[in-house]
């Protein structure tokens, strides 16, 4: 459904639409088949999840922030367990770090092995689609025997890990490595060969170097416009302090960059993982944690697989954090959605969204508009008010039901 404006074609895409995997509403703005405004809203997955974590504590929140995306769980729970190990003053064990690294680098090449396949489905390639996924399928069997679970793994804790790889388990991972290198190694001649899928990711969604640091876009979108922001080599925390990251970029800035990009830096964490895997040395894999943390606050920084993660713990004393905030690399990317959007044809439109993994629920919160010089933050009683008023205006009295106890 569309609606006309001056003479030109208004197209929503979403909240809901078949090229979209999580709520996102874009109206488009053509002019004939043009993008001439994007107009982006979000906010259709909030959860609450920084709220949650100060209403309950450490150990509570960590089980909270390892859902703040599937994708991406560990490089979350790292981030927020180097925060709060920072803050401690608690010396991780070296082995620990190891073991956070080879589940690092496994969870980007999972996240990396979904975005490709998904990338291929929005232009229509779905065989890439297929035989992506299905070589996905190889590391989360692996990820399920290291933690349990597919999706979150629950390898983390405060002061190191929660579980040991044993040598048998070392060897199918890098049995593994030796099976995806060679289908890689594929893709990445299939990328830089095949004059249809060039075509068609080649010269969209363009977002130069200046454009990168006026919109503070982060990984690999950043880095398909040759800059360099990877945490891992900027700022090097745990396993990368030890072994040394490849620097990844690329200079086409575009879609096309950003799949290159991707590609290579799969076959980094190949060579990173086997690295990780010889190296790893003997010794505990976690030290004993405090319940409370001492008064402070404190920044940390990841890389995950979509880019720079950064969390914040602001700490009283108690054994609740009394603020929590997360800012995953979409909520950074975003920023440039609309600047490189505009200008390229409807039929682009997917694959632009798609190039920068967008991940809706990390990005979603609630925000403050301040307006007439009136500063006032709303509590969760006066949204629970305005909420009845609301029911209330639909024939609806929710006034009875009782709001959960912390």
């Amino acid at each position: 459904m569309s609606e006309r404006n001056d003479h030109k074609v208004v197209v929503p895409i979403g909240p809901q639409h078949p090229s979209l995997k999580e709520p996102g509403s874009f109206k488009i703005t053509l002019d004939g088949e043009k993008v001439e405004r994007a107009v982006i809203e979000i906010g259709y997955n909030h959860r609450g999840i920084e709220k949650a974590c100060e209403s309950r504590n450490y150990m509570q929140a960590l089980y909270i922030i390892e859902r703040v995306c599937g994708i991406c769980s560990h490089a979350h729970t790292s981030c927020f367990c180097q925060a709060f190990e920072e803050l401690a003053g608690l010396e991780v064990p070296r082995r620990a770090h190891y073991i956070r690294g080879i589940v690092g680098e496994l969870e980007r090449l999972h996240s990396h092995l979904l975005w490709l396949g998904v990338a291929a489905h929005e232009i229509g390639f779905d065989t890439l689609f297929m035989y992506t996924w299905r070589d996905r399928e190889l590391v989360l069997d692996l990820l399920a025997r290291i933690g349990g679970n597919r999706v979150n793994y629950g390898v983390n804790t405060y002061g190191g890990v929660r579980r040991d790889l044993e040598s048998e388990l070392m060897a199918d991972i890098l049995r593994v490595c030796d099976q995806l290198e060679e289908k890689l190694k594929y893709y990445a001649a299939l990328a830089l060969t095949e004059t249809t899928l060039i075509a068609r990711l080649k010269g969209i969604g363009v977002l130069t170097p200046d454009d990168v640091r006026k919109f503070s876009a982060v990984g690999p979108v950043a880095r398909a416009a040759g800059i360099m922001a990877d945490t891992r080599i900027v700022e090097p925390y745990g396993v990368y302090q030890e072994i040394a990251v490849t620097p990844i970029v690329d200079d086409h800035c575009d879609v096309y960059g950003r799949t290159l990009v991707r590609v290579k830096e799969m076959l980094e964490a190949i060579r990173l993982i086997r690295l990780f895997v010889r190296e790893i040395p003997d010794g505990p894999i976690s030290v004993r944690a405090p319940r409370k943390l001492p008064v402070g606050e404190v920044l940390s920084r990841v890389e995950a697989p979509r880019g720079e993660n950064v969390h914040y713990i602001r700490s009283t004393g108690a054994d609740m954090p009394d603020r929590v905030r997360v800012r995953a690399p979409t909520e950074a990317n975003w920023h440039g959605m609309s600047h490189m959007l505009e200008g390229f044809q409807l039929a682009d439109v997917p694959i632009i969204i798609a190039a920068i993994d967008p991940c809706y629920s990390c990005t979603d919160r609630a925000i403050h508009l301040v307006g007439g010089g009136i500063n006032q933050l709303t509590d969760w009683e006066s949204i629970r008010l305005h909420s009845i008023e609301q029911y209330k205006s639909r024939g609806i009295d929710p006034s009875t039901i009782k709001m959960r106890e912390f």
